[in-house]
């Protein structure tokens, strides 16, 4: 997989950063547009699986009845443990 250094397909981000158990439930969830990017102060919804992300960008989500607004931070290697996950992302106050 080719992969800019600089940027990570958001379904591979959201399943690396361990918001999802399996990558093809990130991609399901980025395809229903459930996904809110912001970048250079410009807000989207990721509407496919391989849009990518880069450091710096914000993301919101609901997911299991809570709203999740984070930073992007890094993209890691490996779907790794949970603490090797959380250095991928900052969570923004509300």
């Amino acid at each position: 997989m080719s992969e800019d250094a600089g940027a990570c397909r958001a379904d591979v981000w959201l399943w690396r950063a361990r918001f999802f158990k399996t990558r093809s439930l990130a991609a399901r969830f980025i395809e229903d547009s459930r996904v809110r990017l912001t970048r250079a102060g410009t807000e989207t919804r990721l509407d496919k699986p391989s849009r990518t992300v880069k450091v710096g960008d914000a993301l919101v989500f609901a997911l299991g009845g809570r709203l999740i607004a984070v930073r992007v931070a890094g993209f890691g290697e490996r779907r790794g443990p949970a603490s090797e996950a959380r250095e991928l992302y900052e969570v923004m106050d509300g």
